[in-house]
């Protein structure tokens, strides 16, 4: 056990060779010792090394060695090493052992040869039994298999076997959560058929799905089951039951619900005022919070959505005398407060009033919540409170709070159109601190700002970053590309790489929108230049086509090509436009003299 692998091995090997008396003993004590230890390389080594002699290690040495295996999830050629180990010394698997390899077969994806060594048991003399279907069960319903599982399930009662406890709490909250509840209920009813008593996390799972299904009546009754049984259901379930009925529109139920039970907890509670709120009824929520208030079940989240719920729609000083009232009654306003009463402030366009409400939440160093935070920033960003977004920005990513990327896009975007684009790259670290999202338009935006500051460099900087990060490119990344070759000349540049890009710029010549006539022209003169002719060629017929003209120089390039000079002249020719005939004929006369 101090670790000398070498030495056990050498030993163990020398023992064997010597034939010492009760060696056979010792080496399968040491098997157990060093499974017990979680030493099974060890324990694999010591078992080489007997079936290597002439000691047979019985099946027991093999059922407790696989099942150490299996529990510790190690890899499958060490489950293949010790089961064909077994089966050279002749030792014919037991269900148990069986049961292990279908185990590891479905850890290590092989879930056809599980299938199949399942269907082939009754041939090895094992029948299958509730652990063999338990097994088989969750291993399809974790791929995804949960049609091929039922089936297993329908053979496993046809065979009339009795399930235990541990199936029924392991796979009834499986198919509840593969959207299977009628097989949850099914094997629900036979568990107290067998008169076997759920524990409340059963009967949690399937209330919650009930719920998600709204059949509330169900979820009722089997509240009262639990309640009935000495169970107190949770007030998570509580929240499901209320939750449930009021989607159902059956506020008034929800209401009596509470009652009925004397639910004392503020949770519950909070869930119909959140519902009554969300129903826009709020002299029914003002009424509940009254009751609650005098029942002394009002918390501070109980203020915090009424408040939450009055800011939102622009009742902010009805807020405001919610929060006094709080005060007064000795409940202390939190971040979620604050939060709220910056949202009101946001949508009543009061940005001053909504960033002082920040600065006192900075002071308490407290932190706003996500949408609040998304809020503010993006109302002071069209407030063209540009600096004071990049301070909201900054106090909540050096506290790791992360930004919506809609919001984040937003303040990249004007900052970059109000010339900050190095501020804006700098954000970048501060987001990637925080957690906040990249997105192609996030690139995209200072891209496009450094391209219009013409910093040619720091533009490709960014790209390379961008692709680094593994953002897409899309068809405005690839437009503000072109672009920027355009206004910096860079396709006369010997290094224009044009042609690594075909395939994207195929795809945006059938977007109309985003190529123009200019983009064309850089493409096409780069393109030829590049020697990527019939390319060139075939964008130039698709600009023709689209009844564009291209530039002079362009259009003088392209007529050292007597083929593509006919072409050009055949396409122009259809042209129907007077004017438009009267410029092309000039480009004509002046590109035929000069060829």
């Amino acid at each position: 056990m101090a670790g000398n692998i070498e030495e056990m091995e050498d030993f163990c090997n020398e023992m064997v060779k010597e034939r010492c008396p009760g060696t056979e003993e010792a080496l399968v004590t040491l098997i157990d010792l060093f499974i017990k230890h979680g030493r099974l390389n060890e324990a694999l080594r010591v078992l080489a090394i007997m079936n290597l002699s002439s000691y047979k290690p019985s099946i027991g040495v093999f059922n407790v060695l696989l099942g150490a295996l299996v529990g510790e999830k190690r890899d499958f050629k060490d489950f293949l090493f010790v089961y064909k180990e077994m089966v050279k010394v002749g030792i014919a698997p037991t269900t148990d052992i069986l049961n292990y390899l279908l185990e590891a077969l479905f850890d290590s994806d092989r879930v056809d040869t599980a299938l199949d060594q399942y269907k082939r048991m009754n041939k090895k003399k094992c029948s299958p039994n509730i652990r063999t279907f338990e097994i088989v069960i969750i291993g399809l319903v974790a791929r995804k298999r949960v049609d091929e599982s039922i089936v297993v399930l329908d053979q496993m009662i046809d065979l009339r076997l009795e399930p235990n406890f541990s199936f029924y709490s392991s796979i009834i909250p499986i198919f509840c959560n593969s959207n299977k509840l009628e097989v949850g209920m099914r094997l629900f009813k036979m568990m107290k058929t067998s008169k076997l008593s759920p524990d409340s996390q059963l009967c949690e799972v399937l209330i919650r799905s009930l719920c998600e299904s709204l059949r509330m009546n169900d979820a009722i009754n089997l509240v009262e089951e639990m309640t009935n049984g000495g169970l107190s259901p949770s007030d998570d379930i509580l929240v499901q039951i209320i939750n449930g009925l009021c989607k159902s529109g059956k506020f008034d139920e929800a209401a009596t619900f509470l009652e009925d039970k004397n639910v004392l907890s503020s949770h519950p509670h909070n869930a119909l005022l959140g519902d009554y709120l969300n129903a826009g009824d709020f002299l029914a929520a003002e009424i509940l919070f009254t009751n609650m208030f005098e029942r002394n079940i009002a918390d501070t989240v109980s203020w915090n959505i009424l408040i939450r719920w009055l800011s939102e729609n622009l009742r902010v000083n009805k807020a405001l005398e919610f929060l006094c009232r709080m005060i007064v009654c000795s409940y202390v306003p939190d971040s979620t407060t604050y939060s709220a009463l910056v949202v009101g402030k946001c949508r009543l366009t009061k940005y001053g009033d909504a960033l002082k409400l920040f600065h006192q939440i900075r002071a308490k160093s407290w932190l706003l919540d996500s949408s609040s935070y998304a809020e503010l920033v993006e109302c002071l960003c069209h407030r063209e409170m540009i600096h004071e977004a990049t301070e909201v920005f900054e106090y909540m990513s050096n506290n790791r709070c992360a930004l919506q990327l809609s919001s984040f896009v937003i303040l990249i975007e004007v900052l970059c159109v109000t010339g900050y684009v190095d501020r804006a790259i700098r954000l970048l670290s501060s987001a990637y601190y925080s957690g906040t999202s990249f997105s192609t338009a996030t690139y995209n935006r200072i891209m496009l700002g450094l391209s219009k500051l013409r910093k040619a460099n720091d533009l490709f900087v960014v790209l390379s970053r961008m692709l680094v990060e593994g953002c897409t490119l899309d068809g405005e990344t690839y437009g503000i590309l072109i672009e920027s070759m355009i206004a910096l000349g860079r396709t006369e540049d010997s290094h224009s790489q044009l042609h690594t890009i075909l395939l994207a710029i195929d795809k945006l010549a059938l977007n109309h929108q985003l190529l123009n006539p200019a983009m064309y022209n850089v493409l096409i003169n780069g393109l030829w230049k590049e020697g990527y002719k019939s390319e060139a060629s075939r964008l130039l017929d698709t600009m023709l086509e689209k009844g564009w003209v291209p530039d002079d120089t362009t259009h003088g390039l392209l007529m050292g090509s007597s083929v593509v000079r006919e072409e050009v002249e055949c396409k122009l020719a259809a042209n129907e436009d007077i004017n438009e005939q009267d410029r092309i004929s000039k480009i004509l006369v002046e590109g035929l003299g000069e060829a």
